[in-house]
C-alpha cells in the first residue's frame, strides 16, 4: 500500500512570506496563518482553521493542521466550515450536527 501524500498544490505554500490562494479575502501570509493557528485564544485558532478547511484544497490542509488538531477544535470550529462541515465530519468521523444547533435558533 502506498501511504505517500500528494504534494502541495504549490511549493510557495511553504514560504512564510507568500499570500496563499485560500486566504483570498485578506492579506494574511503563510506566516500569519501559522501564527493564528498557534494563537493562545481557541476562538482565533478555530476561525483560521475553519478558513483553511473551508477554502483550501484538501491536500494543502495537511501542511498546517493534523486530524487531531481538527478533532480537538471541532466544537468551536464547525460553525466556520460552511458547506464543507459535512465533508470534514465524514472524513474525520466526527458528529455531523446540523448548523446552527437548534438551541441557537431564535423562536
Amino acid at each position: 500500500m502506498n501511504t505517500s501524500l500528494l504534494p502541495p498544490t504549490s511549493p510557495l505554500l511553504t514560504d512564510g512570506a507568500h499570500r496563499p490562494y485560500f486566504l483570498w479575502w485578506t492579506t494574511a501570509t503563510i506566516a500569519d496563518l501559522r501564527a493564528a493557528l498557534d494563537h493562545s485564544d481557541p476562538e482565533v485558532r478555530a476561525y483560521w482553521m475553519g478558513a483553511l478547511l473551508r477554502e483550501a484544497n484538501t491536500r494543502d490542509v495537511w501542511l498546517f493542521v493534523t486530524p487531531g488538531m481538527i478533532r480537538a477544535a471541532w466544537d468551536r470550529l464547525q460553525r466556520h466550515l460552511g458547506r464543507s462541515r459535512t465533508m470534514w465530519a465524514y472524513l474525520l468521523d466526527m458528529p455531523d450536527t446540523p448548523w446552527p444547533p437548534t438551541a441557537m435558533i431564535a423562536k
